[in-house]
């Protein structure tokens, strides 16, 4: 899951690093093989080589082990051994949900590759961070807006109440204006993580913040129906699955990254063949987490992220490929609410991710595997 870049201090990174170290789940310090797969067997000598010549990979998720596009797919890439078969040594490392601390650490090294939404990396480099995108799967987003049902036209909440969890998501606002809501007559109010305070309307309130596959599932669970607001049916720019790498690793071991993605995507594929092969990478999620892991609920979270993904696949571009013209759109909506400079250009911005990684993966359309 990934969020809006807010200001980390050091002591916050320091706090991450430390959890991190503890908490991770690593391929082991020596490489060779993992509870499944064989070291080179998916790869040609030399590149095999080239990508141990790499070393340590630090994966730090957006969230936690979370079920999430971006998240779950990496976790099954290690667990059904493919970053083995491809001679990577990777370690995974759980994310708190701070895009800031993410940020930092893949600038600063810390971590090597990171889930961090387009909009967000187009932030973090407006703000002098150094960080570099390499992977997309689709210009949605999973931030969304929630009503009750009485609500059948978003002018409706001219007025009234609106709740979020420390900001209103810039695709949620470019959506209500867009949509003709009076955004000035709305009363923001910080709700916390508990979505049935939209149903049972508390202090008033007549629509919620949230994402697309969290909060509405939570409360179908529940017996409670509302009506969700997609950015995306009114064409607001956004992602999911967004990747970003450290800039100096991008450099140095091009063959690593592109196979980090090959893995990923290989895996990707794995867990979205079947209801067993959900359930099957799920349950890896679910052991890095511990046993109050919701595998019900994070099993829905991969269904509802992956339909997200079918239903609005990145224009023109294979799974996991950039489309440049939304990096562009996000730009503008940036611009529109004054989150980036007007120094942050389109072209700027363009230069900021690297869309020849995915394209390196594919022949034909199709994901090579083995890899070269």
């Amino acid at each position: 899951m990934q969020h809006r870049l807010v200001r980390a201090g050091l002591s916050g990174l320091a706090a991450l690093v430390l959890a991190a170290a503890g908490a991770g789940c690593g391929s082991g310090s020596g490489g060779g093989k993992s509870a499944a797969g064989t070291e080179g067997s998916a790869i040609s000598a030399q590149r095999c080589a080239q990508n141990k010549a790499a070393g340590r990979i630090t994966y730090l998720s957006g969230y936690q082990y979370q079920s999430s596009v971006s998240i779950l797919e990496y976790v099954a890439a290690q667990k059904l051994g493919y970053f083995t078969d491809l001679c990577l040594d990777v370690a995974l490392k759980p994310g708190t949900g701070d895009t800031a601390q993410n940020t930092k650490l893949l600038a600063g090294g810390q971590a090597t590759v990171s889930a961090v939404a387009e909009q967000d990396l187009i932030q973090a480099r407006a703000n002098g961070i150094a960080i570099e995108g390499y992977s997309s799967y689709s210009d949605a987003g999973l931030d969304i807006l929630m009503t009750n049902k009485d609500i059948t036209r978003l002018t409706q909440l001219d007025g009234k109440v609106l709740g979020h969890k420390g900001f209103v998501p810039a695709a949620v606002e470019a959506m209500l204006v867009k949509a003709g809501v009076d955004w000035h007559s709305l009363t923001l109010v910080k709700e916390g993580y508990d979505p049935s305070v939209l149903p049972r309307r508390q202090g008033g309130l007549a629509a919620l913040t949230g994402f697309v596959s969290n909060e509405p599932n939570q409360l179908k669970a529940a017996d409670k129906d509302v009506t969700v607001w997609q950015p995306v049916d009114y064409g607001i720019p956004s992602s999911i699955g967004a990747m970003a790498v450290n800039p100096a690793f991008a450099a140095a071991h091009p063959t690593a990254l592109q196979d980090v993605l090959r893995a990923s995507l290989h895996a990707y594929a794995y867990c979205t063949a079947s209801q067993a092969h959900i359930a099957e990478c799920v349950g890896y999620a679910a052991k890095l987490s511990g046993p109050t892991y919701d595998k019900a609920l994070n099993a829905t979270i991969w269904k509802t992220e992956t339909q997200v993904v079918r239903d609005n696949p990145t224009p023109g571009q294979p799974l996991g490929g950039i489309d440049p013209g939304n990096i562009a759109r996000i730009v503008d909506m940036l611009h529109q609410f004054g989150i980036v400079p007007a120094g942050v250009t389109a072209a700027k911005a363009a230069g900021w991710f690297d869309t020849s990684v995915a394209g390196s993966v594919y022949a034909a359309g199709k994901l090579v595997w083995p890899a070269p």
